[in-house]
């Protein structure tokens, strides 16, 4: 079973949607945790939604918890709340991403997608990680192809992945596919 935490965002029933064509999956809303179904599932999702990471702080205590025993995968915030736990820093971008298409590319660091391949995305962020950002596990594997921006990560001793887009998004082609690779890995 796969929970999705829900940030309270517009777009987490659709990461339902998604995420039910690869398994069961329970949503529950931040702040009405089902502890038994949350220790029950194999897949945590933090899903997208509003604020900065440090407002969630009931979802830090889950990442800490659950981190190497689970896989977890965030989405936008919650790509965002896995790095804020791991001591990166989330600072606000120049430029604002709300409903924009961008081209990521596939860094050599990923061990899940063909390296060099690039995927259309849907962004809807104003926050990024400050970079340079230094982790043992965590390598950073897509790169907005034009501003270079952190744009995904994968942790595979971890088993924690995360992106900053939306793979969700009719603006991200191929996002089932890249769900499916992640959920696979």
């Amino acid at each position: 079973m796969i929970y999705i935490i829900d940030h309270q965002d517009s777009f987490t029933w659709n990461v339902v949607h998604q995420f039910n064509t690869f398994d069961d999956v329970y949503c529950s809303n931040y702040f009405e945790l089902n502890e038994k179904k949350l220790k029950d599932a194999n897949v945590i999702v933090f899903s997208p939604g509003p604020g900065s990471p440090k407002d969630y702080p009931l979802t830090s205590n889950i990442y800490k918890r659950f981190k190497g025993k689970k896989k977890i995968i965030g989405i936008c915030l919650g790509y965002q709340q896995i790095l804020y736990n791991e001591n990166g820093k989330i600072i606000q971008q120049r430029k604002i991403f709300h409903g924009y298409q961008s081209k990521v590319k596939v860094t050599k660091d990923s061990m899940i997608f063909k390296k060099n391949e690039y995927f259309k995305v849907g962004r809807y962020h104003s926050l990024k990680l400050h970079e340079p950002f230094k982790s043992k596990n965590i390598k950073i594997t897509m790169r907005c192809a034009k501003s270079n921006v952190a744009m995904a990560i994968e942790d595979i001793k971890n088993n924690v992945y995360g992106f900053q887009f939306h793979p969700e998004s009719f603006l991200t082609q191929n996002g089932k596919i890249i769900i499916k690779k992640i959920l696979s890995a």
